[in-house]
């Protein structure tokens, strides 16, 4: 049984047109052709896309236009919709279904709108659809950038809390210099440390159709393995190259995860401040001891403190002994008003619903764990 339950694909602008101009179609069906087999088999897909602009020029019949931000935002525009378009008729043809999400810094930096990008991601895969991302390239200012996809799907990764990362690219992994120039430059084929590649000689991408390089892909996949993923970085053109890297197969450049994604959470979870607190009953206790279960607003006794949703809490027995710690689902002034209540009265009660548990199970440590 496969350890991947949660993957990212990130496909770059290179592999999606194979150093054209235009998008290979055949090269984007083999692609979903790999995923539609991981999806059958159970696998949660999250697909980061590149390409939106190189579509936009290619719609508009590549007009020469100033190389300024407005241009790109125009292709970008124009693009997006398009390329969604043709991702969503390629999985249409096994029977998927897709959705797009377009993220920007903000997006990831506020704590209230990463955790609606969050809920939206769950919701979607907790309805089988496989979300296609991109930065939002036709509103996107140099303030607010991520950069690239790169660097976004590394953001997505830690979102999504996904135990793998593949990033395909025009080139077979990292090598010891520039293989397009060095022909004794030498595949590496497992990373586990930065520093054992700080003399590695890293050449920009010259293929011109990104926006990232070998570079950027390094900074990314380190800080992916440091969210709890393993990371690899490997040629978008080989052969079955993503239910290769899924089995675990020696493809490409590999970084395994420094934490499992849980092991990440905990550490996040139990380095944070808390806030307030809950005093749960003894039937909540049990269900979250005995049977891992999440803490429902019915199992709450008391709420202490201000907190907002999204903050880390901690989670009391009667007896006054300090049992789990946790990421808030409702801030307290709402939790207030459903505590001991049942959760299909939320919605009812607040007037709207962000889930039927004030504190889930993924987003708790047991402190006596």
């Amino acid at each position: 049984m496969n350890k991947y339950k949660r993957i990212i694909i990130k496909i770059g602008t290179s592999v999606l047109t194979s150093g054209s101009p235009k998008l290979d179609r055949p090269k984007m069906i083999n692609i979903v052709s790999e995923c539609a087999e991981l999806h059958k088999q159970g696998v949660e897909i999250i697909i980061v896309s590149s390409g939106a602009v190189a579509v936009g020029k290619e719609r508009l019949g590549f007009p020469e236009l100033p190389a300024i931000m407005a241009s790109k935002q125009l292709f970008a525009a124009v693009g997006q919709s398009r390329l969604m378009q043709i991702w969503e008729q390629l999985f249409e043809i096994y029977g998927l279904q897709v959705g797009q999400i377009l993220l920007t810094k903000s997006d990831i930096e506020g704590r209230s709108r990463y955790l609606h990008a969050r809920d939206t991601l769950d919701a979607l895969l907790g309805q089988r659809v496989i979300p296609i991302i991109n930065e939002n390239d036709a509103v996107a200012t140099e303030e607010i950038k991520l950069g690239d996809n790169d660097n976004l799907s590394a953001m997505v990764t830690m979102l999504a809390d996904a135990d793998l990362l593949i990033m395909l690219t025009d080139q077979p992994g990292l090598f010891t210099s520039d293989p397009r120039t060095n022909a004794d430059a030498k595949l590496i084929a497992e990373v586990n440390s930065i520093d054992e590649i700080v003399d590695v000689d890293i050449s920009p991408s010259k293929s011109g159709l990104g926006t990232g390089g070998m570079i950027t892909k390094l900074k990314a996949a380190d800080y992916a393995r440091r969210a709890g993923a393993d990371v690899v970085i490997a040629a978008g053109g080989a052969k079955n190259v993503i239910t290769r890297i899924f089995r675990e197969e020696s493809v490409g450049t590999r970084f395994p995860a420094i934490l499992s994604p849980l092991e990440s959470r905990k550490r996040w979870i139990l380095t944070r401040s808390s806030p307030g607190k809950l005093l749960i009953d003894r039937g909540a206790e049990e269900a979250l001891i005995e049977k891992g279960r999440s803490l429902l607003p019915a199992g709450i006794l008391t709420v202490e403190g201000e907190f907002k949703r999204g903050e880390t809490i901690s989670i009391f027995t009667q007896s006054g002994k300090e049992l789990a710690r946790g990421v808030a689902r409702y801030g307290s002034k709402d939790l207030s008003l459903v505590k001991g209540k049942q959760s299909e009265e939320i919605s009812e009660i607040l007037g709207y619903f962000y889930g039927a548990v004030a504190v889930h199970r993924n987003d708790m440590i047991l402190l006596n764990e």
